[in-house]
């Protein structure tokens, strides 16, 4: 009995110490090439050696077994001597794919499989779309920790600002302090500043500029260096096209987003369900409702899959602002 725990303790250890070997190579992918590695979803940067071995238990759930690390950390090792292209990488799915290939060599197979980004560094990377948070409740903090997340990303988005009416005197501490620390999603993963003298957060290196505004038309966005910008409006003031235009009149604004279910011809969107509708003429988006969104994607496979003749929703969640704590 005594071995047998002493031999748990020893390939725990190994393969924790195995994780520890691929943060920094995690690193480097997405630092230096835009490549962001996950498994089945599970995205592997930023994670702890405990996270990643958690995400390699959980690809059980998938392919009905764990993944071992000491196949995928030789894959990783491959994938940074490859000067990849911006893209991402499902190495769960390489590891499967290459144990059911007929090839021998990893390399050989890394090549074949990633020959579109092989060898193509710097390559695939859009420009950085300029995002306006208007509005910096709950939905306004949770967006901008998602976003100064992916600041080092392939993605292109780019949290310049936040809009918020002026406050009291600490008004620029108080936002920051709330960013930090959440009571359901923990504290901010990273450090976080405030520059008081330019009116500024600084999070994760990202410079957030936070501008006082209590109209969108008195916004002049090139004044900050701001050009082209979607603007996330969640603050739910304005829900029809006549509202939210407004903010298109700003200067250094192109597009426009609603965090709330929009009004008239405003098209309600819920990725992976309907955003094949929008086109490059869509200047007002919705995002839909929260319930929208959390129902929608399942219903939609029970649709398609057996037919759906009525239901009844049920939805539990924080008090809104149309709502009285």
């Amino acid at each position: 009995m005594q071995q047998q725990a002493h031999e748990h303790l020893q390939q725990w250890t190994g393969r924790e110490a195995q994780a520890e070997q691929m943060i920094p190579l995690i690193g480097r992918l997405y630092r230096e090439n835009n490549v962001v590695t996950s498994i089945h979803g599970r995205k592997l940067v930023n994670q702890s050696a405990i996270d990643i071995l958690k995400a390699h238990r959980f690809a059980r759930q998938v392919d009905e077994t764990e993944l071992p690390i000491s196949e995928t950390l030789p894959l990783v090792e491959a994938l940074t001597q490859m000067e990849l292209g911006a893209a991402s990488i499902d190495i769960a799915r390489l590891n499967y794919g290459f144990r059911h290939s007929q090839e021998s060599d990893l390399h050989e197979y890394l090549r074949q499989e990633l020959s579109d980004i092989a060898g193509r560094r710097g390559e695939g990377l859009a420009e950085p779309q300029d995002v306006v948070l208007y509005g910096f409740g709950r939905i306004g903090r949770l967006l901008a920790r998602i976003l100064v997340g992916r600041a080092s990303s392939a993605s292109g988005l780019r949290l310049r600002a936040i809009v918020v009416r002026k406050g009291a005197e600490n008004d620029l501490a108080k936002r920051a302090s709330l960013l930090r620390r959440d009571s359901v999603h923990g504290p901010f993963a990273g450090s976080i500043r405030v520059d008081t003298e330019n009116q500024a957060i600084i999070a994760n290196g990202t410079y957030i500029q936070v501008i006082h505004a209590s109209d969108p038309s008195d916004i002049d966005y090139t004044a900050y260096g701001i050009n082209d910008a979607v603007v996330v409006d969640n603050t739910g003031r304005w829900r029809d096209e006549e509202g939210l235009g407004q903010h298109l009149k700003s200067p250094g604004v192109s597009r426009v987003l609603l965090t709330a279910p929009g009004k008239g011809d405003i098209k309600n969107i819920v990725f992976g369900v309907n955003h094949d509708d929008v086109t490059s003429a869509d200047r007002i988006l919705s995002a839909a409702s929260c319930t929208t969104n959390a129902i929608t994607p399942v219903a939609k496979l029970m649709q398609d899959a057996y037919g759906i003749d009525h239901g009844h929703v049920e939805t539990v969640h924080s008090y809104t602002n149309d709502q009285n704590l």
